[in-house]
């Protein structure tokens, strides 16, 4: 057991001194920490605009709270908790589906062995999904990536409450896989378009935190499930969640219109992103 700890911890160790000598941070929180020619220098290298005052988050308590304000501001107060609520349903599919996949194919009549070949499967495409979803976005925009993505989902979950014979069902699990995860890791990326620099951060944050909380609902809700003894039940509670966060999602842009003109200074809008 402690050979296996070490071994599950082993990457984090290695990636860690990598992840603070490579990964930059972020040109505006430079800017705000007087760290000016630093900040532009990224900003350069990565082909960013350089910050400004505008664009930097405040410092201290006043600044944080000014932060979480900004989230319930004209133009982001409806688009926030739409955010929350597709995070919170994604991460709940997610780690729902991960933890008692297995154990709904068995339900469903596949053999041991085969339903946890299936949580192999469906991670392989989520491996292939997040390659395929990012050059997606960037041509259509995270939003509408996202919607269509849980939309798929949902589709790939309704289809495994029939029982499908085995090698159909790996097909539709691994496509379900590639819509699964990265429809999550969209949610993040629309998120980012939302918020004036100085906010992004705290914007992410909090929809990270609520996500989480789905996290923690979607392994319950599915013990709850599979204590019932329905695994149609199962795929159909989580086919539900994925439509909840495409729904969610959707109408982020929607909820975006009539924003006053200080949103004129941020990355494009997501209404016009998921045209």
């Amino acid at each position: 057991m402690a050979l296996g700890l070490l071994g599950g911890r082993a990457p984090a160790v290695i990636a860690l001194p990598l992840v603070v000598r490579w990964l930059p941070e972020s040109p505006g929180v430079l800017f705000a920490k007087g760290r000016s020619e630093q900040a532009y220098a990224v900003a350069d290298r990565y082909g960013l605009e350089r910050p400004g005052a505008a664009e930097s988050p405040l410092a201290g308590a006043k600044g944080r709270m000014a932060a979480i304000g900004a989230l319930f501001a004209p133009g982001t107060r409806l688009a926030t908790p739409l955010l929350w609520i597709a995070s919170f349903a994604g991460l709940l599919l997610v780690y729902g589906v991960s933890t008692w996949l297995p154990e709904l194919m068995r339900a469903s009549g596949y053999s041991l062995s085969s339903s946890i070949t299936f949580l192999m499967v469906i991670n392989a495409g989520g491996i292939v999904g997040m390659l395929i979803a990012g050059r997606t976005a960037d041509r259509f925009g995270p939003v509408k990536i996202s919607a269509i993505w849980f939309l798929l989902t949902a589709a790939g979950a309704f289809l495994l409450r029939a029982q499908l014979p085995l090698n159909v069902a790996y097909v539709v699990v691994f496509i379900t896989g590639v819509w699964l995860f990265s429809a999550q890791v969209m949610v993040y990326a629309s998120t980012a378009r939302l918020y004036a620099p100085g906010e992004r951060a705290t914007g992410l944050g909090w929809v990270t935190g609520v996500g989480r909380t789905g996290a923690v609902v979607g392994p319950w809700l599915g013990g709850m499930v599979i204590a019932g003894g329905n695994a149609e039940l199962g795929f159909t509670t989580f086919a539900v969640a994925a439509v909840l966060a495409a729904a969610a999602i959707s109408l982020v842009p929607l909820a975006q219109r009539g924003r006053p003109d200080r949103a004129a200074n941020r990355e494009p809008a997501l209404a016009g992103s998921a045209d």
